[in-house]
């Protein structure tokens, strides 16, 4: 089968670089071209960041990057643009938090953050000893030798995993199960250890759940530095009975109306094939959300833009989605998949970007074998901008729910180094990403999707 699949992809190329190589090859240069040289990505993501800020949904802050959102969309001159809206959760940090390790020498202070979704400590905080796991099994066998304790995750992102995601992906079910495992033996509290691979000081939040836990079992859970992490770690070699202390004023407030917001470029052609690019608007509160996930929507807008600046009309309906409340509960990418189903609305190709704004390296793709073996005969074209990684296996949180049998998700990857050494920190500001980065990354996504207009799905 796969030696017939090689076959393919050589006839296939053979014939596209015949017919249209030539024609594919210039369009894409046009477009690294305008994005380079006159660009807008990067003006866009310094108004959401500067001017706006964190955009946790159901916030004031979230409000006004959709109506941003709606207005410059409005101003390239689309055939349609217009708010749908969704229920989003709503909950706000309060007060900033606050922490120590009780050590024989005195008090140690410790950068921590509330995770997304925690209750509150009582008012004067909790104070309790200490107990160290891995993960939320070892927890599990532990049972009731937890109950009346701060239970500690310390289990690190594994930093041999050249992929990071993968690293990110093996450590943070104690960040989202960890209370609610915790919880369930009587801990008075959970403290985690940051999704991070470098030691600082920058907690990194992110969502938790409780699942169906009762209200008397939900414990409040934070994200303990890395650095602080190992000083705790430290104390409780020397002292297995250290105690820890931790305040926090945060809370869960009623759903919030919000919106998801959505430009069109109507297809010339086949109108009702749908293209989608987006990213997510929201971002968690403790900074500028210029990584996670600014980079990604100005890069989204960018690509229509391209498409109208150089004169390209899709054959397809392009469609750019500014997602709200991917980081807490994905409404905006569950109400637009179930819109779409009730219209029989036929969305071919998603592309999301939602892992930085770093240099592009490639995209992950999820399709059927027909699908991919078109899509490498594309690469090629990639190679003088130094894209090379079409990866099987691919898409997003926010474009997830519109798989189906036959269509392309994909998802944008930049290089992943230093993504998770600003992810859900206080340090993810517009200073963090690169000008050049974030319009390679919009050129890139042009391309591909052009590519995706002109020759359609298998």
């Amino acid at each position: 089968m796969k030696n017939l699949i090689y076959i393919l992809i050589f006839l296939m190329t053979s014939v596209g670089f015949s017919q249209d190589y030539k024609q594919d090859s210039t369009q894409i240069k046009h477009f690294y071209n305008t994005s380079l040289l006159n660009g807008k990505s990067y003006e866009w993501l310094t108004h959401l960041t500067k001017n706006i800020g964190g955009r946790l949904s159901g916030s004031a802050n979230a409000q006004k990057a959709v109506e941003w959102g709606q207005k410059e969309l409005e101003k390239l001159g689309l055939n349609k643009v217009w708010l749908q809206p969704v229920m989003v959760p709503h909950w706000e940090r309060g007060e900033k938090e606050e922490a120590f390790i009780i050590a024989k020498k005195g008090r140690i202070s410790v950068a921590i953050c509330a995770l997304g979704g925690s209750v509150a400590t009582k008012k004067g905080g909790v104070t309790a000893q200490v107990i160290e796991v891995q993960s939320v099994k070892e927890v599990e066998a532990l049972g009731e030798k937890v109950r009346g304790k701060i239970v500690f995750y310390n289990r690190p992102m594994q930093a041999d995993l050249i992929k990071t995601g993968h690293a990110y992906g093996g450590a943070v079910g104690q960040r989202y199960n960890g209370a609610r495992v915790a919880g369930k033996y009587g801990a008075v509290g959970a403290i985690v250890r940051s999704m991070n691979l470098r030691l600082d000081d920058y907690p990194h939040t992110g969502v938790m759940s409780y699942g169906d836990t009762p209200d008397a079992q939900k414990i409040p859970t934070a994200a303990i530095s890395t650095l602080a992490a190992n000083k705790l770690s430290e104390q409780l070699k020397l002292n297995p009975d250290t105690r820890f202390y931790f305040k926090q004023h945060c809370e869960t407030l009623p759903d919030a109306p919000s919106f998801n917001v959505i430009g069109e470029l109507t297809g010339s052609t086949f109108p009702d094939e749908y293209i989608v690019v987006g990213g997510h608007l929201d971002s968690w509160d403790l900074a500028e959300g210029a990584q996670d996930d600014g980079a990604g929507i100005v890069q989204s807008m960018e690509v229509l833009r391209l498409f109208k600046t150089e004169g390209y009309r899709p054959k397809r309906s392009i469609r750019v989605v500014l997602f709200m409340n991917e980081e807490n509960g994905s409404m905006g990418g569950k109400e637009y998949a179930k819109v779409a189903l009730e219209r029989k609305e036929n969305h071919i190709v998603a592309l999301e970007s939602d892992a930085g704004g770093f240099t592009p390296r490639g995209f992950g793709f999820t399709s059927n074998d027909a699908n991919y073996a078109q899509i490498l005969t594309w690469k090629p074209l990639f190679e003088p901008y130094l894209i090379h990684v079409f990866a099987r296996g691919g898409g997003g949180a926010d474009i997830g729910p519109l798989k189906n049998d036959n269509n392309v998700l994909f998802g944008l990857q930049p290089d992943s180094q230093r993504y998770f050494d600003y992810h859900h920190t206080a340090i993810d500001n517009l200073e963090a990403v690169s000008k050049r980065e974030l319009e390679l990354g919009a050129a890139t996504m042009a391309s591909m999707l052009y590519l995706f207009d002109k020759y359609g799905i298998k």
